[in-house]
Order: C-alpha cells, then sequence, then structure tokens
C-alpha cells in the first residue's frame, strides 16, 4: 500500500471533488470513472481495497459495512449536504497531508 492516501469517490460524491483534489496533485479515482456506477457497496469497497483507495462518501451504507467488519482501506465520510464541496475537498486535503494510507485501513474518518 502507497504511503500517501488515494482516494475513491463513490458515485454520491460530486465530481467537483475530484477535480479539486487532482489540482492539488492528489491521486483520485471515481465510482463513474471505474466502471462501477450502480455497484453494490461491497464491490466498491472491494475495489478500492485492492487499489489502497479511500473512498469518499455520504452513503451511511459503508458505515455499515464497516461495523459488519468488511475489510476497506479507509472511508472517509460525510453526511450530504452538511458541508460545502470547498470544504469537503479541504478536509480531504487536511487528512492527505496528516494520515498515511496505512493508518487509514479499517478506520471511519468523518469529514
Amino acid at each position: 500500500m502507497p504511503r500517501t492516501i488515494r482516494f475513491h469517490l463513490d458515485e454520491n460524491c460530486t465530481l467537483a471533488v475530484a477535480e479539486g483534489l487532482r489540482r492539488r496533485g492528489i491521486d483520485v479515482t471515481t465510482t463513474q470513472e471505474s466502471g462501477l456506477r450502480s455497484a453494490q457497496d461491497e464491490l466498491q469497497a472491494a475495489f478500492a481495497l485492492g487499489q489502497g483507495r479511500v473512498i469518499v462518501t455520504h452513503d451511511r451504507d459503508f458505515l455499515r459495512l464497516h461495523a459488519a467488519g468488511v475489510p476497506h482501506a479507509g472511508i472517509a465520510y460525510c453526511d450530504k449536504d452538511r458541508k460545502s464541496i470547498g470544504e469537503i475537498i479541504l478536509r480531504l486535503i487536511q487528512l492527505w497531508e496528516r494520515i498515511e494510507a496505512k493508518d487509514m485501513v479499517a478506520r471511519v474518518q468523518f469529514l
């Protein structure tokens, strides 16, 4: 697993978040770009885990997967419409700057 966090945005996240992170040189994939649109959450988690990516989501189902012990490389969660796109980008940048990828494995970080 790489030292620096890499992100995977699920389909509930706006692509503007991916664009904002990429402008800062952060490695991001999206559900849409990865051909996973409408895929079950377990498949999304397995994809992100296989690539060592932290899932960025507004979907509470990922919190249930975490509670059920489904393996994942990390979950960055934010309730839908609680933070602006800019705030979400800023929080993800702070996460990227301060935490190593290995420390996010099986962890939920609330944005």
